[in-house]
């Protein structure tokens, strides 16, 4: 597989690949490989493990030429560019199906390869407000907050692997390769169904909601704080029975035999005055000693954990969510894994994000069958860079 992906979503779908065995080989600059394209960096080695590093100067006709021989050779061409730039090279699905008739390849764009804003480039956060994600998640009367994070990247990322493998089963069917035109403004509208099925179904307008959506029925619903600087626990009733057990777990069973309280809607309508009573009980505990006491009566809590407690935490550890890779340059690296397993077998082994061009010497000398002078001559005159 050759990777021309870049930052997040392009590099996470290649990396779902590369940690169950593809080969992928990641197509990069010197001119290029800084910011979060640095090899040097965290921010890289999160995104880029179990992958090749070459380095190709596309600026130049025989490095163009060199990327053809390679998809002679590949199963998939990945590329997250906006639409113009493989065009410019000349580098179009149709021309690269002349070296490689079966070839899959997967473009992720911002917004598509067609449509009036094909060519606007796009980030994470861009496509969150463009999705209706940002307006959903901010808080009524008040300026557009959204999630504070990318989250749109590694949904694009998914889905871009899933295509890619949807297109390897067909191609093992058919014989046929596929173009695979990804959106990431597409992708993210896929995350608001409620709020869409809400408004086609009630004709009800989706508004801001913060934490506490117009849809969601339960109560109490959403975070408490707890004893200590910046603790937090969230809970969610979602049923009468759960109810009662919490009433039963903080020891305020007269809760439950309040009428303002009796029934979903009586809760949700005096929400403000429930989450003050439940505050001023989950305010006297820790966080963890609050949802060890909710989850033991069974009402669904947990723990507002930050990334140090995530990298901690004793559960992630046990299930081995955690891998540790030794870098060349970063020493050893924790990285997360999958939240599945495979109880017969899985990736026997990984290996960090490699350095930039580390392996030239494999896949000009071994793939392409370049002597070590010719490749040495390429080098000199600024091809393989």
């Amino acid at each position: 597989m050759l990777d021309f992906t870049r930052v997040v979503a392009g590099p996470y779908a290649t990396r779902v690949l590369a940690d169950f065995g593809a080969e992928v080989i990641k197509i990069q600059t010197a001119k290029t490989a800084r910011g979060a394209e640095d090899n040097a960096t965290a921010y890289f080695a999160a995104w880029n493990r179990n992958k090749k590093s070459i380095t190709l100067n596309m600026n130049h006709c025989s490095a163009r030429e060199l990327f053809c021989r390679l998809v002679a050779q590949s199963d998939v061409v990945a590329e997250n560019f906006t639409p113009r730039v493989m065009a410019n090279w000349g580098l179009t699905y149709d021309r690269l199906r002349e070296y490689k008739p079966d070839l899959i390849m997967l473009s992720i764009s911002g917004l598509g390869q067609s449509g009036p804003w094909k060519d606007y480039a796009a980030y994470g956060p861009t496509l969150q407000s463009l999705g209706g994600l940002t307006h959903l998640t901010s808080f009524p009367d008040e300026a557009p907050l959204g999630i504070g994070y990318t989250y749109a990247d590694p949904i694009i990322g998914l889905y871009g692997a899933i295509a890619v493998l949807a297109a390897l089963e067909h191609r093992e069917k058919t014989g046929s390769g596929q173009y695979i035109d990804l959106s990431g403004f597409e992708a993210v509208c896929t995350l608001i169904g409620p709020a869409l099925l809400d408004y086609s179904a009630n004709h009800r307008e989706a508004v801001p909601g913060g934490n506490d959506p117009a849809y969601e029925e339960a109560a109490p619903y959403g975070p408490y704080r707890c004893r200590g600087t910046d603790q937090w626990c969230v809970i969610a009733v979602t049923s009468e029975g759960q109810w009662q057990a919490l009433c039963r777990a903080v020891g305020h069973r007269e809760w439950s035999a309040e009428a303002r309280f009796a029934g979903p809607a009586g809760r949700r309508e005096h929400r403000d005055a429930l989450d003050a009573l439940l505050a001023a009980w989950t305010g006297e505990r820790s966080a963890d000693e609050a949802v060890r006491i909710l989850q033991e009566a069974g009402v669904p809590a947990g723990v507002v954990q930050t990334a140090e407690d995530l990298a901690r935490d004793p559960h992630l550890k046990a299930r081995d969510f955690f891998v540790t890779l030794a870098h060349p340059q970063l020493g050893d690296s924790v990285s997360d894994t999958y939240p599945f397993r495979f109880p017969e077998g899985g990736p026997a082994s990984w290996q960090a994000a490699p350095l930039l061009g580390q392996d030239n010497a494999y896949v000009f000398g071994e793939l392409l069958g370049l002597a070590p002078e010719e490749i040495a001559r390429l080098v000199e005159e600024g091809i393989i860079s």
